[in-house]
């Protein structure tokens, strides 16, 4: 395999989850946070993507690597290391939002709504950034 089919690869495993997260989380804007499996749910979700983009950015990272776009590769591995790293920070303030929900504080659901938002803002940028990418690595291949 040439190094332009795995720089495709590479831009390819980045952008499915990126793009599927980008079409799935509006959906919760549409329903109330304070309903508890609803607000489950959408803490599945956000785990779920963060293991995801972790595995896709160690995967994205090989395959720049092998590809000879070590820049690229460095950037992707930033990411990488940013959805591992930040996985266990989010997910536990969500917690922490869903537990003050089930004690009664009626912020909780205006306090996740605001995680929701920060993480589709956080989502959009690096999809932004990626597709912004793309001619700079049709050059370099």
């Amino acid at each position: 395999m040439t190094t332009d089919p795995l720089a495709v690869a590479a831009m390819i495993i980045l952008l499915f989850p990126m793009g599927y997260f980008t079409l799935a989380s509006p959906a919760f804007l549409l329903v109330k946070l304070d309903i508890h499996p609803v607000a489950l749910l959408l803490r599945g979700m956000f785990n779920a993507h963060f293991l995801v983009m972790g595995v896709a950015g160690m995967l994205g990272t090989l395959a720049f690597l092998l590809a000879g776009q070590m820049l690229f590769a460095v950037v992707v591995g930033l990411v990488a290391a940013l959805a591992i790293s930040g996985r266990r920070r989010f997910i536990q303030r969500m917690d922490d939002q869903l537990s003050a929900g089930e004690a009664g504080d009626v912020d909780a659901a205006d306090r996740l709504r605001r995680m929701h938002w920060s993480g589709m803002l956080c989502n959009a940028i690096l999809l932004a950034a990626l597709l912004a990418s793309i001619p700079y690595l049709a050059t370099t291949a």
